[in-house]
């Protein structure tokens, strides 16, 4: 039976919107919820969710709610209370981010939302019964967290468990500026179907004193009182009329009203919404903002972050307020730049310059400086000269502090900046040098304990290094020392299995993957990266699940699709192979891996059609080695042992590898030309000591009439 579609809710009012939510909801309701950003900031409508289902889900079913633990306490940190922290690099209570040097990576929302799906489908198997509706209303005033979140609900979510009810305005959806991983308008309207709403008149309003001022701030006490989120015009209005003393004294009056409850994500809403629009907007609502601003950089709400630096701006300026002026700018630029805008923060690190005199504010200018050079800015405007010259400065700056704790610290951490500037520019040697300077320098001056995020972080770049230098080993035991440093971080350990892959340790490789899942929310990378090794130890069943749970969480993962395809071709699953070969086309309609199994699959269909698909294939990509290996493979089949010889050659000569040359020497030895084929089967000996190649070599000097060596 087909099941009932999502429904996109579209009405100007909020009393229409609710009236059709609630009409359109036909199943056991899970929750309604608000996902207006004033009243709780990032993931209002998320946090809403999980205070209504994890206390009872905690009761019955505690090892679920453990293991969602990260995304729980992030998303609702009023359960802290309830549900334990017992993972290192959850953050024990909101934190400024220079008491915490690992912040989270650039997708740490998108992970987050995935872990809150695969929650709540867990959570909905375990409470069984029939289809469930979940109604949100103000989706078009939510933060992009919430917005996001329901685009992953939209894509995942099992619609034979939950239906989702989502109510926007009727305006137009606009994405948040900056990359997004998915489109919410796009999402709307590919997975639910719009309900546009007749509006009907606004609900009359009650009965107000007839002194007109009297009834003005009555009015405005409502808005006030619904945290600026009522969208009554009447009421709306009323609030702007009023009096600024007196608006600002409603505000203080809401705010010590919601201060008393105690819950803490009302201080990323409606507590410092009411706080910069209070009686002290420089003062109470400066602090108020630059906290919420402060703990939405160290869990990566990004868009929230530069949304609380804009809104701290308007509230404080340099001559009046230096320090909270920089606290703003430095705090929110970094998050600007890795949403894409970095010119925006180029601008604020000048601005800084040209109002501050602080050797403090240059110093860490300079540094955030050289590294939207290295890191932010669009290729053609980095310029790593101008890069050095910052990072020189910063450490110049650092060598001036007066206390020699902090001078070597600084220091240190400045010359990290200038080794990231040399990496960048292919010095690794230079980086290795200044890393590992800086380790000796912290060990030498402050002893062997003590300032933990710092050294972890240096030992962590010098593993980098290392590895990109070749030296694995090296950079292993640097990342051995990290780990039990930091248990608790998974990028570290999905940086250890990769050493380890590269260490040719596929197995071990696999268990630092498996930790890191167990630490975070799921992300594409570390299944994609399993599966990988999977392939490896031959786990070719686990690989298969590993690639379409990278699908199931990112559909736009073209490797996935490519090399879940050349699974599903070499374990003769055809009409899988041929569905990624589709999906992956449709993404990148040119991809020569791609076109390779196309034109195999075809081959066992219509064997003319597919050599003529592998010839295409090297016609337009005569640099695709495997295109040619694909060919050779084809022309020795059918028996052309030249034409075979040829495509190998031409493999060989853009990439050699042991299994084209053990092509090659086959199609040799059937060729009759065996002195050629003994010097492939020898080197893919020599590379591999595979058995077949060693019999094969044997095969080869019988042939000759050479003595054959014995088999060992």
């Amino acid at each position: 039976m087909l099941q009932a579609p999502h429904r996109w809710i579209r009405a100007r009012h909020g009393h229409d919107r609710r009236r059709e939510l609630a009409a359109g909801a036909t199943g056991p309701l899970l929750a309604s919820l608000d996902a207006h950003r004033r009243r709780r900031g990032p993931y209002s409508a998320a946090g809403e969710l999980l205070r209504a289902l994890v206390p009872g889900a905690w009761k019955r079913w505690p090892e679920l709610v453990s293991r969602h633990e990260v995304e729980i306490l992030a998303l609702a940190p009023e359960l802290r209370d309830l549900v334990p922290a017992t993972r290192h690099h959850t953050p024990p209570a909101p934190v400024a981010p220079d008491e915490w040097l690992r912040a989270h990576p650039r997708p740490a929302t998108l992970r987050f939302a995935h872990g809150l799906v695969e929650f709540l489908d867990a959570y909905l198997d375990r409470l069984g019964g029939e289809c469930r509706d979940l109604l949100v209303d103000n989706l078009h005033e939510a933060d992009p967290t919430d917005q996001e979140l329901c685009v992953v609900l939209l894509r995942r979510v099992d619609r034979r468990r939950l239906r989702l009810h989502l109510a926007t305005g009727t305006e137009p959806i606009a994405d948040p500026a900056g990359p997004v991983a998915m489109s919410l308008p796009a999402a709307l309207h590919r997975y639910a179907v719009a309900v546009r709403v007749t509006a009907t008149e606004l609900p009359e309003l009650p009965a107000l004193p007839v002194e007109e001022l009297a009834a003005v701030e009555e009015l405005a006490r409502r808005f006030v009182a619904t945290d600026g989120t009522d969208d009554d015009p009447r009421v709306r209005h009323a609030y702007q009329r009023l009096d600024p003393e007196k608006r600002a004294r409603l505000h203080d009056e809401r705010a010590a009203r919601l201060t008393g409850t105690g819950e803490w994500s009302l201080r990323l809403g409606a507590l410092t919404y009411h706080a910069e629009h209070g009686g002290d907007p420089a003062g109470a609502g400066a602090e108020a903002l630059l906290a919420a601003l402060d703990h939405c950089v160290g869990l990566g709400f990004r868009h929230a972050a530069v949304d609380y630096g804009r809104r701290g701006r308007a509230v404080v300026d340099w001559a009046g307020h230096p320090e909270h002026s920089w606290a703003f700018v430095s705090r929110m630029a970094t998050p600007l730049a890795e949403l894409g805008r970095p010119a925006e923060a180029l601008g604020l690190y000048q601005e800084a310059r040209a109002y501050s005199s602080s050797p403090a504010v240059h110093r860490q200018a300079a540094y955030a400086t050289a590294m939207l050079h290295v890191r932010h800015l669009p290729a053609e405007s980095r310029d790593s000269s101008a890069a050095r010259g910052w990072a020189n400065l910063a450490i110049a700056l650092a060598g001036c502090l007066p206390d020699p704790l902090t001078r070597a610290v600084e220091t240190v951490f400045q010359q990290n900046g200038l080794a990231s500037v040399a990496g960048h520019e292919g010095r690794l040697d230079e980086a290795l040098r200044l890393v590992t300077a800086g380790l000796d320098r912290l060990d030498r001056e402050l002893g062997p304990t003590g300032y933990l995020g710092h050294r972890s972080m240096l030992r962590h770049h010098r593993a980098r290094v290392l590895s990109a230098l070749g030296r694995y080993d090296e950079a292993l035991s640097d990342l051995e020392t990290v780990i039990a440093a930091v248990p608790d971080c998974p990028e570290y350990h999905v940086d250890r299995g990769d050493l380890l892959r590269r260490l040719a340790r596929p197995a071990e490789a696999i268990v630092s993957y498996e930790r890191a899942m167990e630490l975070s929310p799921p992300f594409p990378e570390v299944y994609h990266r399993r599966a990988e090794a999977r392939l490896e130890v031959g786990d070719l069943t686990g690989a298969e699940v590993d690639l379409g749970h990278v699908l199931e969480l990112d559909e736009s993962q073209l490797d996935a699709y490519v090399h879940r395809a050349v699974l599903r071709y070499d374990l003769g699953d055809t009409d899988g192979s041929w569905q990624d070969v589709d999906h992956g086309l449709a993404l990148e309609p040119d991809n020569p891996r791609l076109l390779r199994v196309r034109a195999q699959l075809l081959m066992a269909e219509d064997p003319g059609a597919g050599e003529a698909a592998l010839t295409e294939l090297v016609t337009a990509h005569p640099q695709f080695a495997d295109g040619w290996v694909a060919r050779g493979v084809a022309g020795y089949e059918r028996g052309d042992l030249a034409a075979a010889a040829a495509d190998f050659d031409r493999a060989l000569a853009l990439a050699d590898s042991p299994s084209t040359r053990f092509h090659r020497g086959m199609a040799l030895v059937e060729a009759d030309r065996c002195e050629e084929a003994l010097a492939d089967f020898t080197e893919v000996h020599a590379a591999t000591g595979d058995p077949e190649a060693r019999r094969q070599i044997g095969i080869c000097l019988d042939r000759l009439g050479r003595a054959t060596v014995r088999a060992g």
